[in-house]
């Protein structure tokens, strides 16, 4: 009887421990899943409220396009940022880009999928002045054109990518985001936070506009230019505060003569923009969410193109 006792009370003690692990651990999943759930709802919150700034980054620009403004330029209403704004929970604030400010990847090809021998060169005088090795370019343009000849002496085809693990193929399209030059071998983190303020992936063609191109890219127009835009930076936003800067004219005195009728050639330069995006980060209590959305204006009423959530 003692014995058996004993057995009982062993087993009791068992069974008294095992409820008290799966308490013990229903409680600590319950907790879990309602923190998931929280989350869950903040982050639906938050995509919501970036929705709205989406909206209201549209109305903007459709009032710049309906005001009749013959260019589109830093110192209009759309270039003004969104300051931290008091949401319930949270703030939310954003800013409308001129993407047209930067040098268009695209622009290395022609529509046929060719080299475009300009804009090429354009791209060449960009990683120059970014202080980036030559070889880019012709891997970028390998990674875009149509065929499958290497470009002599750094490009790279199928071969190369193959070889890469994992294995994958260049695109040979025009690029859909910036972050495809991190496709490229050895390219990595690094060189691209350097060229990522300057660069863009749009269609095929797309000017430039003067009034909001940066000093950087401004540099990169031809050889030998008299002015530094790049290193009179400050000089370059004062200006702007005034209207748009600089103007054909302008650059026209910078530019030396040969190089300044290229551009008019292929019709580079604009004083206009159909492309801008929107950024808008929104914290909601523990909740950070970033919206980045591509719009193009073409006509008086924007429209999203491409958006993207946390990342570029």
């Amino acid at each position: 009887m003692k014995r058996q006792r004993g057995v009982a009370l062993i087993i009791a003690l068992i069974v008294v421990a095992l409820a008290t692990i799966l308490a013990a651990r229903l409680g600590s999943q319950a907790a879990l899943d309602q923190r998931r759930a929280g989350n869950l709802i903040l982050q639906e919150q938050a995509l919501q409220v970036a929705f709205g700034a989406e909206a209201w980054a549209e109305e903007v620009l459709r009032q710049q396009s309906e005001s009749g403004a013959p260019r589109d330029s830093l110192d209009q209403l759309w270039a003004t940022p969104l300051p931290p704004l008091p949401i319930d929970g949270g703030t939310i604030q954003g800013a409308i880009e001129d993407m047209q400010g930067r040098f268009n990847l695209n622009n290395i090809v022609n529509v046929d999928g060719t080299r475009n021998d300009f804009y090429y060169a354009q791209f060449q005088r960009l990683l120059a002045v970014l202080q980036l090795e030559p070889k880019w370019a012709p891997l970028l343009l390998d990674w875009i054109d149509k065929d499958n000849l290497a470009t002599l002496p750094d490009g790279a085809e199928d071969g190369e990518y193959l070889a890469q693990v994992p294995p994958y193929l260049p695109a040979n399209q025009p690029i859909t985001s910036t972050s495809e030059l991190l496709a490229l071998p050895g390219f990595g983190r690094e060189r691209y936070l350097r060229i990522a303020p300057f660069v863009a992936a749009l269609p095929v063609g797309t000017q430039l506009n003067t009034c909001t191109a940066s000093g950087v890219v401004l540099m990169t127009l031809a050889d030998n230019m008299s002015y530094d835009f790049a290193g009179n930076a400050e000089s370059l936003t004062a200006n702007r505060q005034k209207g748009c800067f600089p103007m054909p004219s302008d650059l026209q005195n910078d530019i030396p003569g040969p190089a300044y009728a290229m551009i008019n050639a292929n019709n580079v330069l604009s004083q206009k923009t159909s492309w801008f995006r929107v950024t808008v980060l929104v914290s909601i209590g523990t909740s950070e969410f970033t919206l980045y959305s591509l719009l193009q204006r073409n006509g008086p009423i924007p429209r999203p193109i491409l958006r993207t959530f946390g990342t570029e």
